[in-house]
């Protein structure tokens, strides 16, 4: 549905210097589906989407929706915002101060090219507004919203114009905690019941992996990796990934050999000898960086029935509500690990460690490799 491909944008900043935002940005979205830019501040996927939006003029690539290209720098096409079709929903939700719920939704109607009687008008913003709970307040001024109502009138905006593609910006970003959430669970709801085919940009990894089908991460321009939330998440194909989606520990290792299982490895780590499975095939003697999450760090009383077995001191907790966060010593090491809050030995207490082969990803390190 949407195709971006070999996309390059770059602009000059203050300072007259280039801003390489967007570097060789290539990916597809299948209709109906929700795809996020995730990344850093200052990565390049805002830029990305304002390119897809119009807002920006890429230097170089091709963007298409549904086979009709809306800019392509071989062929000279750049066809402008308004022509589109798009909607596109800011982190600023940008209502218009001095009308009600209703004029705000049917703002993009009454000045879009396709003239509608009133009667057609009315019909299609009161559906809007039923489908995003605001029907009740289309006479309300928009002002007298809550956050999480503004938040929704901003999406009907962009809905009553029936866009073949949805963009939203952070969309989320301005609300607390608990409102961000519960906003989490109505955007995927309308999304999954309209079937619209969304890009969505946010730095937030608990939102990207809730409410995408799959995830592009971004770091300096670049697409680092594209996946669905759990590949993203369980198998991230470089440090850099596993570090920004979540917590991970990391732990330099060297390969030793490959075990008789596919794709899993012995390593020689700082804790001992490790069996883990690598994102890519390895060689003996290859430099590694094994990444574990928190909640797959095991710690009990007792050895655990597993071959990543080790003895540890617990060395600090957290009491974090439905669970307890410890740094268990190895040696010199610290591993986090996330526990249930039954457990909860104190603090110098001897504890054994855990950890399944499928959870220790190995990602080549090339840079120590090299080094070395």
């Amino acid at each position: 549905m949407l195709s971006v491909k070999a996309l390059f944008t770059e602009y000059p900043n203050e300072r007259g210097e280039i801003v390489r935002a967007a570097q060789d940005v290539t990916f597809d979205v299948p209709e109906g589906k929700l795809f996020t830019l995730l990344g850093p501040s200052g990565c390049g996927k805002t830029t990305t989407l304002r390119s897809i939006a119009g807002l920006e003029k890429p230097r170089s690539g091709e963007i298409s929706v549904s086979s009709r290209t809306v800019y392509s720098s071989k062929r000279n096409i750049f066809v402008a915002p308004n022509k589109r079709n798009f909607g596109m929903v800011f982190q600023s939700y940008a209502i218009w101060p001095h009308m009600t719920v209703f004029e705000n939704a049917a703002f993009p109607l009454q000045v879009g090219k396709a003239r509608l009687s009133r009667h057609k008008i009315e019909e299609r913003v009161m559906r809007v507004l039923k489908t995003v709970a605001l029907d009740e307040f289309a006479q309300r001024e928009a002002t007298k919203l809550s956050g999480g109502q503004q938040q929704r009138l901003a999406l009907a905006r962009a809905l009553t114009m029936e866009p073949k593609l949805l963009l939203l910006d952070e969309p989320l970003s301005n609300l607390d905690a608990k409102l961000r959430e519960r906003m989490r669970f109505e955007l995927k709801r309308l999304q999954r019941d309209l079937r619209l085919t969304t890009v969505y940009v946010t730095h937030d990894q608990g939102e990207a992996l809730s409410l995408s089908h799959e995830i592009a991460v971004m770091n300096e321009g670049r697409i680092v990796q594209i996946g669905t939330p759990r590949d993203i998440y369980e198998r991230p194909k470089n440090k850099f990934v596993a570090d920004f989606v979540g917590s991970a520990n990391f732990l330099d290792a060297t390969v030793i050999g490959r075990e008789d299982q596919a794709d899993i490895y012995q390593v020689q780590t700082a804790i001992g000898q490790l069996k883990c499975y690598a994102v890519e095939p390895l060689k003996p003697g290859d430099s590694a960086v094994i990444s574990l999450r928190p909640e797959d760090v095991y710690v009990s009383a007792q050895r655990p029935d597993t071959g990543n077995a080790f003895q540890g001191v617990v060395d600090a907790k957290l009491f974090l509500g439905e669970y307890l966060e410890f740094q268990v010593k190895l040696g010199d090491t610290l591993l986090l690990a996330r526990v249930h809050p039954s457990f909860s030995p104190p603090v110098g207490t001897p504890v054994h460690v855990g950890m399944n082969a499928d959870k220790c990803v190995a990602i080549p390190d090339a840079g120590r490799h090299g080094a070395g």
